[in-house]
């Protein structure tokens, strides 16, 4: 950890250098998860040409390596230079529609632009109380500095296991939620499948199940690079209170915006993940097939 203390130091000028150094790489050398990523690409632009899926993925690489050192970068940035680099179209959005005044909002997002920057900009521009909710990291040494970076300017991460038992308990206080609600379910979860670039995903219920509990309003926030290390916010409506009990229409606002905002401005989006890693078809009839067995075979 000490070598990215050292990294996290640097004046921008040189973060950025060592972050084309890093892409050169990652893409050329490594190929780190390279054919994962082009998959994804093809998967959510089949009219795109092989030249062009090439020239986006490269776009991609060069984002992600900027991304991987701006995060260093945050652990010793200054409240000023969030707020310089990080602006805000509309944050009244986020204001109590009759009273004007800041009220308990769950904003949801994705992995695009930089989500760990958006966390710090919202906070200082708004100086609002920020919980963003997590999921701890493999590495206990990369979780620690997760939270490090996560935590200041006052925000309070709270992990994925622990957040709707906080947020039920306290829903009286208020407070600003973050997710970023992208990210691929297990199997053993509950989730729901949507459509999502041109082909089925499933998601987490988690937010809009906490949302119909609170009744707090529910806004998307879309982070969009204008240039190397400035991003602009805008924030979208999902879903105001009160909402049907049946149905998920929280979650499928919320990923008509995410795609929207995905197709906008791809090369900033993660491609790298494994978003659809998982078939519904192929589950559905492991499912049934386990189901017609139990049945033939009942417990004696």
């Amino acid at each position: 950890m000490l070598f990215f203390r050292l990294l996290s130091r640097l004046p921008f000028p040189l973060v950025y250098a060592v972050a084309w150094l890093a892409y050169l790489f990652i893409y050329y050398l490594s190929g780190y998860r390279k054919a994962v990523v082009r998959q994804n690409l093809r998967q959510a632009f089949p009219d795109k040409s092989e030249t062009e899926i090439t020239k986006l993925a490269k776009s991609f690489y060069r984002h992600l390596t900027n991304l991987g050192l701006e995060i260093v970068k945050a652990r010793t940035m200054t409240a000023q230079q969030f707020e310089q680099r990080v602006q805000i179209t509309n944050p009244e959005l986020l204001l109590d529609k009759t009273e004007g005044r800041s009220r308990s909002v769950i904003i949801l997002t994705i992995h695009q632009g930089n989500w760990e920057w958006m966390l710090h900009g919202v906070a200082l521009h708004l100086n609002v109380p920020m919980y963003p909710v997590y999921k701890p990291l493999h590495s206990g040494g990369w979780d620690e500095w997760a939270k490090d970076v996560r935590s200041r300017f006052g925000s309070q991460p709270l992990p994925m296991s622990d957040a709707t038992r906080d947020i039920i308990r306290r829903r009286s206080e208020f407070r600003m939620f973050v997710m970023v609600a992208d990210q691929a379910p297990i199997e053993s979860e509950r989730s729901h499948w949507v459509p999502y670039l041109n082909k089925e995903a499933p998601f987490y219920l988690g937010a809009e199940k906490i949302a119909q509990m609170t009744r707090f309003p529910v806004v998307f926030a879309q982070c969009t690079r204008h240039a190397t290390g400035h991003y602009e916010l805008t924030f979208r409506e999902v879903a105001d209170p009160p909402y049907e009990k049946e149905g998920h229409a929280i979650l499928e606002s919320y990923v008509q915006l995410a795609e929207s905002a995905i197709r906008a401005q791809p090369e900033t989006f993660l491609w790298s993940n494994r978003r659809w890693k998982r078939d519904r078809a192929v589950e559905e009839a492991a499912q049934a097939e386990a189901d017609s067995s139990s049945q033939s075979n009942p417990a004696s």
